[in-house]
């Protein structure tokens, strides 16, 4: 065996089964750091972080969130909120970003003495979190939700995604494990070498499947969504708007089926400019909905069209999934996670991204037969139903936590393998010497 095979060999090496499978019954402390905040920015993770806060708390661990602090509400689930002095990301002025390393949030987090800390990435608080972990000498998790080298050429110059790389490299080789929201971003990251395989690990998907149901279907939001033709077949889009969500391709879609009509749920820097595009044309913009309002505008469309292909997981479609919407998605990112090929036409469908025949050839006999609608929409129902943020939680803390602490504890024996040696070497050895119940040695 080679020196290269060996050191392969010991890359992929990971915990045992026990530690993997390990349940822990132990309440641990835990830091998250969430950037931008869960609780003012609406974005595709904001229910994921919201959801895992609250199970947490539910099984019995405590729980600090830093994050930035516009919007950082008095109490959440028992959980202790900390907000970080933020500012505009210079490109994406809606997103708030802080570095989170002011003496005051250290010692927020030194005082709350965490057991293992959790932060979001990519953003500038992931790298307060690393340094605040080396500093107290904890294990760091870190779980991917933006994939920002995708977003790169659409907002500046396409010459910084290689740069990007290494920074994602950096900070996540550093980490004790990473968890990534699908499988296409678990192979983007392993491709890039982002970090070591067997470190690299997914959040399972999960839907508040209460919030979205079929029974919010309001005959008012269907009037509303459809400017006052609720007759009319209505396609509905939810999520940011932004440029990167490929939300031009929906005109050329829309062009080709006049009869329908289209509704943009959401809010982003983006929506002026779109509306520009869809001006004279049957679409409504709505703007941000939370609440049952959300529930009600999912509830009450027909389809729902999603041609971003920079989905991380791509939230929103589980949410309509669960609302009883037939999905019509292009196949990229992490959306084939929730339509993998054996449920296509059967849960869903996707498109060949950016191709207009193959969306038109999926998304118009939807639209043609009620019958076909309703069929995929209830099975999509069913196949939402069997996804639990307390599930996914648990995994998360009884066995991802586990690996994350097993892999800290490996590398710091690695640290520290040369000062036991030198140790050794030039210290004298003692006759051992048991320690006593009160603390004093004995010869």
């Amino acid at each position: 065996m080679t020196i290269e095979e060996i050191k392969e060999e010991e890359e992929e090496e990971g915990p045992p089964s026990h530690v993997e499978s390990e349940i822990t019954t132990k309440p641990r402390r835990i830091a998250l750091f969430v950037e931008p905040s869960p609780f003012a920015y609406v974005s595709g993770y904001k229910n994921r972080f919201q959801n895992f806060i609250k199970y947490l708390r539910e099984m019995g661990d405590e729980v600090m969130v830093v994050t930035t602090h516009e919007g950082v509400p008095e109490e959440f689930h028992g959980a202790k909120l900390v907000g970080s002095r933020s500012f505009p990301f210079p490109w994406y002025q809606q997103v708030p970003l802080s570095l989170a390393l002011s003496p005051r949030i250290i010692n927020e987090v030194k005082q709350f003495k965490p057991d293992i800390i959790h932060a979001s990435s990519p953003g500038i608080m992931v790298f307060g979190a690393l340094v605040i972990a080396k500093m107290l000498s904890v294990p760091i998790v870190m779980s991917y939700h933006t994939h920002v080298p995708v977003y790169i050429p659409r907002y500046t110059y396409s010459w910084l995604v290689q740069p990007m790389w290494l920074v994602i490299k950096f900070l996540h080789q550093a980490a004790d494990l990473t968890l990534v929201p699908s499988a296409a971003i678990a192979k983007d990251l392993q491709q890039y070498k982002v970090a070591a395989a067997n470190t690299i690990r997914l959040w399972n998907k999960g839907v508040d499947s209460d919030s979205f149901h079929p029974k919010f279907h309001s005959h008012e939001m269907r009037i509303r969504l459809s400017n006052g033709e609720p007759d009319k077949p209505l396609i509905v889009h939810v999520g940011r708007i932004g440029v990167e969500k490929n939300l031009d391709f929906l005109k050329s879609v829309m062009e080709k089926i006049p009869h329908s009509r289209i509704a943009f749920v959401g809010d982003g820097p983006y929506r002026e400019d779109l509306e520009k595009l869809f001006e004279g044309m049957p679409a409504v913009f709505t703007g941000m909905l939370q609440g049952e309002e959300l529930s009600q505008a999912y509830a009450s469309g027909d389809i729902f069209l999603m041609p971003s292909e920079s989905e991380t997981l791509g939230q929103v479609v589980l949410e309509a999934m669960s609302s009883g919407l037939p999905v019509v998605a292009a196949r990229a990112g992490g959306v084939p996670d929730i339509i993998p090929p054996d449920q296509e036409e059967k849960t869903g469908y996707l498109f060949t991204p950016g191709d207009l025949d193959d969306c038109l050839n999926k998304l118009v006999p939807l639209l043609q037969d009620t019958g076909l609608r309703e069929k995929i929409g209830q099975a999509a129902r069913v196949e939402m139903e069997k996804y639990d943020w307390r599930a996914a939680t648990r995994v998360i803390r009884n066995q991802q936590y586990n690996a994350a602490i097993w892999f800290w504890r490996k590398k710091r024996e690695e640290l520290l393998k040369p000062l036991y040696w030198l140790a050794k070497c030039f210290l004298p050895t003692e006759t051992p010497r048991k320690i006593t119940a009160a603390g004093n040695p004995q010869v």
